[in-house]
């Protein structure tokens, strides 16, 4: 792992911290870095979910690092489909479909462009109450390609997406929880206590259970409620079935009834 991306360990939870001063800034190395750590999270069987954050509490990325493509280096100002930004591609987690683990987003400062990319690529977001979030690439003559365009919108009405990527307007932590986009807003010295908290419960489940549901959140996305139920009974979905068959369902309902906490081990 990079200098710019730290990892940590604690009983099935993964701690990812971006650390690039001043702004937290992605280059390819970085990127490449953090794509390498989402993917120990997806391969490894003893990890359950991650957390992502950043260092400092004024930025938690600004996103693409523009002063590397500035400075002309190929490997930065390269177009996305030719160029390696690791597993995931962009931040490492934009474009990572076979991830069926969790993360969980502590956004410390503001989450700017791709910064706001690598936030709402996370399944739950808790931000500090002083976190804005913004698309200001517009004036930069690039867009938002690494989710913006992509999740903004799903997140948030379209009007309110269109403000964000068109006028390149800030949003604060308050404003995107009332749309949704965001689960919680903390006081900053609450940011990873709260993180901590969720991804304990997380990885305290039934893991295939958890993976189950990221996977069909993901694979019904688009679909109705009656082709949503068709997936799910279509034998496609890999992490269904084991659900069904696995020695954790017998073990829940056996905790349940013997009134004790019950034992995953993720068979």
């Amino acid at each position: 792992m990079s200098e710019a991306v730290t990892t940590t360990r604690d009983n099935g939870v993964l701690e990812i911290t971006l650390n690039r001063p001043k702004v937290n800034a992605i280059d390819r190395a970085t990127s490449i870095a953090l794509g390498e750590a989402f993917a120990t999270l997806r391969d490894d069987p003893e990890l359950r979910c991650a957390v992502i954050t950043a260092a400092g509490d004024k930025m938690f990325s600004a996103g693409w690092d523009l002063k590397a493509a500035a400075a002309g280096n190929e490997e930065e100002v390269g177009l996305w489909w030719h160029t390696d930004y690791g597993p995931g591609s962009f931040a490492g987690l934009t474009e990572l479909w076979d991830l069926d683990k969790p993360v969980i987003g502590a956004v410390n400062g503001l989450a700017l462009g791709g910064g706001l990319e690598l936030a709402i690529a996370c399944d739950l977001l808790v931000c500090a109450e002083h976190v804005e979030f913004g698309l200001p690439e517009v004036p930069l003559g690039i867009v938002p390609d690494s989710g913006g365009l992509q999740r903004v919108p799903k997140y948030l009405p379209h009007r309110i997406a269109a403000e964000l990527l068109l006028l390149g307007r800030r949003m604060p932590a308050d404003e995107a929880m009332h749309y949704g986009m965001v689960n919680a807003v903390v006081p900053q010295s609450q940011l990873m206590p709260t993180a901590r908290g969720w991804a304990r419960t997380i990885a305290d489940g039934a893991p295939l259970a958890v993976q189950a549901i990221k996977e069909i959140l993901r694979e019904t996305d688009a679909l109705s409620v009656r082709e949503s139920f068709d997936k799910l009974r279509s034998g496609e979905l890999r992490n269904f079935p084991r659900v069904l068959l696995s020695e954790d369902a017998k073990e829940g309902v056996a905790a349940f009834a013997e009134k004790r906490t019950a034992n995953f081990r993720g068979v």
